[in-house]
């Protein structure tokens, strides 16, 4: 599913009215539309319903005067606030929609420019009564913080503890980043217009937009693939096309043949964990190379792996195991002295078959990331915030404020596939396209987890299917395998990730009957 920025939106919009001559006032009438349907679902077996709407001068509070005149059609007993502008400050379609809103003579209207204290407590003895609120104050250019009245009517609408519906947004919060105004809307529901917003993926959006719908207002998909944006919400469907299909005379070398290179003394559990997710994803054939320390403890640990410890020559050992192998997988438990990272460093120079590069392999990159384009491999690097920080010099901060254009970033600048693992967990690739993950719960926050990913990864690169591919499919299947393993609840250990990946797959194969809330609407979570 593809997703876009308020900037790449805007110019959809424009692209539907001046290239596909879809008049606006029709993509405004479809949105008001759409966000009072989700209303109606919500209201449905109440007696004498009642809605507050509370609009801006803007679009997004055109859709509100819609979405409360289509309300009032239906029965609902609404009362509609234009709040801080008089309406002879609304323009364009939001004008058009006003009109249409008095004409109808069906809803109370009123202007709210100051919240005077007798005003504050008429609209609080409104809200009370009320069964849903509206939001349609500020759509997705807002940016910063939320000033005078607009920041008092959201306080209000807080305070108020109702259903609240936010129309494309919560009003206050970021669509470019998902970051939020201190006073922004909670909503329980947010339905965007056409596409999904970057930031409504990030925290703390994604909390405050509450179940998110994306509603089909009319603007073609012929409009929406020419929009030039590559970033997209991974998806069951995607996910589906992608992984790596078997075939029924298949024996274990046409399955994948995995070499890890993992594992040092006290460290032998990653080493482990990433072996159990490449054998549990698939692999035909997983070599698991470690120190010679190592070995036997891998071996009781391991009984479907064939462990190897490293002799004096690790360097020869492991590019002659490279060379029979489909895919490396290095990092997880390696450590960190200074004669392993000088080796790695040397290793990842040298072999050409695919890799992932994980947990030391990526310590041992920081200060040297140069060599990542002089190396021969297709590579995949799976950093957490920590370690993109040491790779990149920047603040762990600026990643969490801004991971999607971090990825997107150093992609492009080291040709690799990027997967940032986080909450959402972002894929980038050297192409600029950008995958933001949907799958996953608070519960995967255990050591051991991207030890799973890794392994995970690897063994879809060794299927055969590309790295970008495999980055995709291995990240929600690890997501949705730790939701199945955790049960929603907390105390998941990472070893019991990979026991859930073959339901996980199964799953896959199953349309969510929630997945279409109606012809116009998709319920994206």
């Amino acid at each position: 599913m593809k997703i876009v920025t308020p900037k790449e939106m805007n110019a959809l919009d424009k692209a539907a009215t001046e290239n596909y001559a879809i008049p606006g006032i029709v993509l405004m009438e479809n949105a008001a539309k759409a966000v009072a349907d989700v209303a109606m679902e919500k209201l449905q077996g109440k007696a004498n319903p009642q809605a507050l709407v509370f609009c801006g001068k803007g679009n997004n509070g055109g859709d509100g005067f819609g979405a409360a005149r289509w309300l009032a059609a239906a029965g609902v007993n609404v009362t509609a606030y234009l709040v801080g502008a008089e309406e002879k400050q609304v323009q364009g379609d939001a004008a058009l929609e006003l009109a249409m809103l008095k004409k109808s003579g069906a809803v109370t209207l009123r202007s709210l420019t100051k919240l005077e204290e007798k005003v504050l407590q008429e609209l609080m003895a409104a809200g009370l009564q009320a069964d849903i609120i509206i939001d349609a104050l500020l759509g997705t250019g807002f940016q910063g913080e939320l000033q005078g009245v607009m920041a008092e009517i959201c306080r209000l609408i807080n305070r108020l503890n109702k259903f609240v519906i936010a129309v494309d947004i919560p009003t206050g919060v970021n669509a470019w980043d998902g970051s939020a105004a201190e006073n922004a809307v909670c909503a329980n529901a947010t339905v965007t217009m056409a596409l999904v917003k970057t930031g409504m993926l990030f925290y703390p959006a994604k909390e405050k937009c509450g179940r998110l719908y994306c509603a089909d207002i009319g603007m073609g998909s012929a409009a929406i693939d020419a929009c030039p944006g590559k970033k997209y919400r991974i998806t069951k469907s995607m996910v589906r096309e992608l992984l790596p299909l078997r075939s029924p005379t298949a024996h274990k070398g046409d399955a994948g043949r995995v070499l890890i290179g993992v594992g040092s003394p006290g460290f032998t559990g990653a080493a482990a964990l990433c072996a159990k997710g490449a054998i549990k994803a698939g692999s035909g054939l997983v070599n698991v190379i470690t120190a010679e320390a190592c070995a036997e403890i891998l071996r009781i640990k391991l009984t479907e792996a064939m462990v190897h410890g490293l002799q004096e020559d690790r360097e020869k050992e492991i590019l002659e195991r490279a060379a029979a192998a489909d895919v490396l997988a290095i990092g997880p438990g390696l450590g960190t002295d200074q004669e392993t990272q000088s080796f790695v460093r040397s290793v990842l120079q040298k072999i050409e078959i695919p890799a992932v590069i994980d947990a030391d392999a990526l310590t041992a990159l920081a200060g040297h990331t140069e060599l990542l384009n002089t190396m021969k491999l297709m590579k995949v690097l799976t950093p957490h915030p920590g370690e993109m920080a040491r790779l990149t010099g920047l603040a762990i901060a600026e990643i969490t404020a801004a991971p999607l254009a971090v990825a997107e970033k150093y992609a492009f600048l080291w040709n690799s596939v990027i997967v940032l693992k986080g909450a959402p967990t972002v894929i980038a690739c050297p192409d600029g396209s950008v995958y933001v993950n949907s799958s996953g719960t608070n519960a995967m926050a255990t050591g051991g987890s991207g030890d799973v990913l890794t392994g995970i990864i690897a063994s879809f690169m060794g299927q055969g299917i590309s790295a970008a591919e495999a980055a995709i499919c291995g990240v929600y299947l690890h997501g949705l395998a730790g939701e199945i393993a955790s049960g929603g609840l907390v105390g998941l250990a990472a070893g019991e990730i990979p026991y859930c990946l073959q339901q996980a797959r199964k799953n896959l194969q199953k349309e969510d009957s929630a997945d279409i809330y109606n012809f116009a609407l998709q319920m994206i979570q």
